[in-house]
């Protein structure tokens, strides 16, 4: 059996105590099997935006039903493969878990709306700055990240920058817009660096069906604020829906949050931003989008950026397999 890779916690080689969101925070090396799985997801949530732009119902109520449907689908495992997991387990176990799905409900309430306020391109560069408020968070918390973890972020939310033709327009709504998009970038954060805390307790099965029913209720009880209907679609969106929830959800949040305890939410919002070049080689296919001009630099800085975080959370000395 592989033993868990050594995490960058420079307190700890100090002999300083390390706390929940410390220990839970740290930059984790990828294993073989993360790296793979995390591809999937990527591949997974990459479909979302393309498949969602064919959808005739609200962003509102798809964010609700692929939630919703997300928890029920984790359900039967949670009863089943993983019913052993939940001994033991208490309410508090549970609260990272709820705030996990309010900060994902959040990210939703935010940035949907902000799609329409300020420039798409603008909307998404904002809400990509996702891994650098989780680094934050972590390095806050005592986590040292190294100063190439750092270059690579910055380099690889820069590059989806790009990818998105960055277009900013000045007007009050405008503002509002980016604002919110940039809260919802926040909020994914704080959904990640939340699930991480879960995960040290939950199986996966568990932290999904508390985590996507919490964001689902709270979105329902948003769409009834604002008089967003959540039912009466076509047959067409009702399949559509069902393929978002299986590529986004289950494929692409669900494996992201299997690999949360063990690579830290730092290295997955990064794989999430790699969302940005994968939905432009999606829409390139399905929808005969053309990207924008610097599309191709944007696309090598992730990748670039990307390679860089995962070379630097390379543990300093070899891990031997644990028996």
């Amino acid at each position: 059996m592989r033993k868990d890779p050594v995490p960058l916690t420079p307190r700890s080689a100090r002999g300083e105590p390390l706390d929940g969101a410390t220990t839970a925070w740290a930059l984790h090396r990828p294993g073989g099997r993360d790296v793979a799985l995390m591809a999937v997801a990527v591949v997974g949530i990459s479909l979302s935006g393309p498949l969602t732009a064919l959808v005739a119902a609200p962003v509102l109520a798809i964010a609700f039903w692929r939630n919703a449907a997300g928890a029920a689908a984790m359900l039967p495992v949670l009863l089943t493969r993983e019913r052993s997991t939940m001994s033991g387990l208490r309410r508090r176990d549970l609260r990272s878990s709820g705030v996990a799905g309010l900060f994902l409900a959040a990210h939703f309430a935010a940035w949907l709306p902000s799609l329409s306020m300020t420039t798409v391109a603008a909307s998404i560069a904002l809400v990509t700055t996702t891994p650098i408020w989780t680094a934050l968070a972590a390095r806050i918390s005592g986590v040292r990240l190294p100063t190439q973890v750092w270059v690579g972020l910055v380099l690889a939310v820069v590059g989806a920058a790009l990818i998105a033709g960055v277009d900013f327009a000045v007007s009050l709504q405008a503002v509002a817009g980016d604002g919110l998009a940039l809260l919802g970038a926040i909020a994914a954060g704080g959904y990640v660096l939340a699930g991480a805390r879960a995960r040290q307790r939950l199986a996966t099965s568990a932290y999904a069906v508390a985590c996507y029913s919490t964001c689902a209720l709270v979105l329902a009880v948003v769409a009834l604020v604002v008089d967003v209907p959540l039912a009466g679609f076509s047959a067409r969106d009702w399949w559509l829906i069902a393929a978002i929830t299986f590529v986004a959800q289950l494929l692409g949040h669900t494996l992201l949050n299997l690999v949360l305890s063990t690579v830290g939410p730092t290295v997955v919002s990064l794989a999430v931003l790699l969302e940005v070049p994968g939905s432009l080689i999606v829409a390139l296919v399905l929808l005969d989008q053309a990207p924008p001009l610097l599309a191709l630099p944007g696309m090598a800085a992730v990748m670039v950026g990307v390679g860089l975080v995962i070379r630097a959370s390379r543990p300093a000395t070899l891990v031997e397999p644990a028996t």
